[in-house]
């Protein structure tokens, strides 16, 4: 293998590629992303971020400028024909909690979602190589070779590592010849698009379940004048869509003539897919988002999953090129094949249930928010004492509002942000006081009111003024958590188990002092 051109080549430039590359980027991991496409996607498509793709945005510093690209609780306002059926907000009552700061999905489009990653990877130093198509790529046990086609011409790039991005027709996928288990809904078609239209307000989710032809909907898209409108068609259907046709399905199915359609900037005919692969490594390509899994519509669950892929394996990424074990990677698989394969079950019974109007059509906890998703009991995810904190290690860290050693407001997530670690040193007394000295790593101290003295000089400082954390984390003095750079939890133990704690660190993580 020639020197390398670069450490990971990830080869799609969507929501999942973009996550990781970002992840990269602030981590000043050598990187390049490409797209075969020679213009960035313009259309809605994915159109709902789940709160834990929020807390990553929160993570990467650009979740302000996201929520005000978009909207939580738009409600749905059901017809049939020009009567108004009843209107629902299906996640009423589900409002920001002190440890849960985003808790109901946001309607946004999903080439927004793409703008905020693209300037955040400007901001960051990096740039999408668009017209660049991926045709062959080699691997041995020091790296891979990919040849990417730009019109007439071609390039090898040497990398470390490839990342496959590139959606549910993945070149990456069929070139290696993995296989993409499940089915395809013959029977389930749809059209998609983004519209512009006249004669229907912004404030619902308009939708007409009960014509005989199928059901329509259309979804006003935050901070733009368009709307998505999805159409179910006949399983026969083989015209390509467009404005006209589009038209004509809405006076069909609504029944008006007043919704006059202007414009439709994306259109796309849409088969539903319900599958995923059983491997998402193949020696040092991995596979991530729609190249590894491709859901039904519903719930909004594919983009997300992909993006919590990326959260998941950027940081893996970084601590085996760092000199981590190998076998870290080997967990991406471990603990997202699980999560994609509960998801796509998840998303299947919710499009069935939407189909029938049923009211588990409607149902959205926390494992669909993917708040609840969990990686315990797997091998990252360790305990090395009893404690009395109340969560358990692979569990999501949430978040809490306290104040800092000077009085000031600030959350958990606040320590939390960024690329490294976070130790949580809960009480810790002077004596049993863990010094973690890895740069890689941020030392915490949780006081439940602010101290008077003997401030361990060596961490930051997080008071419990109002007993969140108390009530959400639990602990005793001297109890300490690690939380990963995506948010969950790594190792809990006490103030005797500070040597396994090392141990972990080291023959897991690669971090030592």
């Amino acid at each position: 293998m020639p020197a390398l051109d670069t450490q990971i080549l990830i080869s799609g430039a969507g929501p999942t590629g973009l996550t990781l590359v970002c992840d990269l980027a602030r981590r000043k991991i050598p990187f390049r992303i490409i797209d075969k496409a020679s213009t960035y996607f313009i259309g809605s498509k994915g159109k709902g971020l789940q709160p834990r793709s929020l807390e990553a945005f929160d993570d990467f510093g650009i979740v302000g400028d996201v929520l005000r690209t978009g909207k939580f609780h738009l409600p749905f306002r059901g017809y049939d024909g020009r009567q108004v059926l009843g209107e629902k907000d299906m996640h009423e009552g589900r409002n920001p909690t002190p440890s849960t700061p985003y808790a109901s999905p946001l309607i946004t489009p999903q080439w927004r979602t793409e703008e905020h990653l693209r300037n955040l990877l400007e901001k960051l130093g990096g740039h999408v190589e668009l017209s660049s198509e991926l045709v062959s790529l080699a691997q041995d046990d020091e790296g891979v070779v990919a040849t990417v086609r730009r019109g007439e011409s071609t390039e090898q790039i040497r990398c470390a590592f490839l990342v496959a991005a590139d959606g549910g027709r993945s070149f990456v996928r069929k070139f290696l010849d993995v296989p993409f288990e499940g089915e395809t809904w013959k029977d389930e078609r749809m059209y998609v698009g983004d519209v512009r239209l006249r004669g229907l307000d912004r404030d619902f989710w308009h939708s007409w379940p009960k014509h005989p032809d199928g059901w329509l909907a259309l979804c006003p898209l935050p901070s733009t004048n368009t709307y998505q409108l999805q159409a179910q068609i006949h399983p026969e259907e083989e015209q390509e869509p467009s404005l006209e046709i589009f038209q004509r399905l809405v006076r069909e199915r609504t029944q008006r003539d007043d919704i006059e359609l202007l414009d439709a900037p994306w259109t796309s005919l849409y088969r539903v897919n319900i599958r995923m692969v059983s491997h998402y490594r193949i020696g040092r390509v991995f596979l991530a988002g729609d190249s590894a899994h491709v859901h039904s519509p519903a719930g909004g669950q594919g983009m997300n999953t992909g993006i919590q892929d990326a959260y998941n394996l950027g940081w893996k990424l970084e601590r085996v090129l760092k000199g981590a074990p190998d076998s870290l990677l080997e967990t991406y698989e471990e603990e997202r094949l699980p999560v994609a394969a509960g998801v796509l079950g998840l998303s299947t019974r919710l499009y069935k249930a939407i189909s029938a109007s049923t009211e588990e059509g409607m149902r959205r906890d926390d494992i669909a928010l993917q708040l609840g998703i969990s990686y315990k009991e797997m091998s990252l995810s360790q305990h090395a004492a009893e404690t009395q904190i109340k969560l358990f290690a692979g569990d999501r860290a949430p978040d809490a509002p306290g104040e800092d050693a000077t009085g000031k407001p600030v959350r958990l997530f606040d320590f939390f942000r960024g690329p490294h670690f976070t130790f949580l040193c809960i009480r810790p007394s002077e004596a049993a006081t863990a010094r973690i000295s890895s740069g890689d790593i941020k030392q915490v101290a949780v006081f439940p009111s602010r101290p008077a003295e003997n401030l361990p000089t060596d961490s930051a400082i997080f008071v419990d003024s109002a007993g969140h954390f108390a009530e959400i984390y639990g602990g005793a003095s001297d109890e300490f958590m690690l939380i990963r750079p995506d948010g969950y939890i790594g190792w809990i133990g006490n103030k005797s188990s500070l040597a396994d704690l090392r141990t972990y660190l080291a023959a897991r993580l690669g971090l030592t002092e």
